[in-house]
């Protein structure tokens, strides 16, 4: 499970002073369910993604990651989180086999455990294709399976995606949005990050809305519909962020 409380994220920039990145975020996601961060290019859905995966540390605040404290037991969360992202990097020449097998060690996998893993994982993410391939000469969605790839090897029970479909053509991101429902299935814990109206409504159990930092709005599909009046999620965004917006111009 996650649970955040009062999270913040501070940085300090010469010409603009304090950024509060992240401000006051508090939100539980729960096993077998997928929770949505929706927002637009910088929101602050990143940063606490990145908080949760321990890359960042919060300014102030809580996050319990299947029960370890992002601050007190850094190594313990990452031990039970999978954390993709767009920015995710490869090393250009190991294979894709290469690169999932050194993570996959990295989490201390047994070598019997880690062939299972390899298996299972290339077969299911249709890479057994380019698995001998360096991780330079491969597409853009031949990379994003191999970054998946990393992610799962060690079986977590967290997974965190933060806008794993962009860039993608329309076949690979299917693949990934596929993914992302069976790690639901699975009984995981997942979090995921976009701002694409299509990907929320089809995958997200609860939404949470985040502009300039702040958690604007929470529920299910069904539920924001409702409190708003509003069938489309679009115009349910744009009602919800629209006042924020216009308040900071003010």
């Amino acid at each position: 499970m996650i649970e955040t409380r009062g999270l913040v994220k501070t940085f300090k920039d010469k010409k603009r002073g304090e950024i509060r990145a992240v401000d006051n975020v508090s939100f539980v996601c729960k096993p077998g369910e997928i929770y949505g961060l929706l927002g637009a290019n910088g929101a602050g859905k990143t940063t606490t993604l990145r908080m949760l995966a321990t890359i960042l540390e919060p300014t102030d605040g809580t996050a319990i990651v299947c029960g370890h404290d992002v601050v007190d037991a850094p190594e313990k969360v990452r031990a039970n989180v999978g954390f993709l992202s767009t920015a995710t990097a490869l090393y250009p020449r190991l294979s894709s086999q290469e690169f999932v097998e050194y993570f996959g060690r990295l989490n201390g996998l047994d070598e019997a455990t880690l062939k299972k893993r390899l298996d299972e994982i290339f077969a299911r993410l249709e890479m057994n294709s380019f698995r001998d391939r360096r991780c330079d000469k491969l597409s853009t969605g031949m990379k994003q399976k191999t970054s998946i790839a990393r992610t799962l090897i060690h079986d977590p029970q967290v997974m965190i995606f933060d806008e794993p479909t962009l860039g993608l053509d329309i076949m690979t991101a299917r693949t990934i949005i596929d993914f992302i429902r069976e790690c639901r299935q699975r009984g995981k814990t997942v979090i995921f990050s976009t701002h694409v109206m299509s990907e929320v409504e089809k995958l997200c159990d609860v939404i949470g809305i985040i502009q300039s930092g702040k958690l604007l709005a929470e529920g299910s599909l069904a539920e924001l519909r409702a409190r708003h009046n509003e069938q489309d999620l679009e115009e349910i965004f744009v009602k919800v962020v629209t006042p924020h917006l216009q308040s900071e111009e003010a």
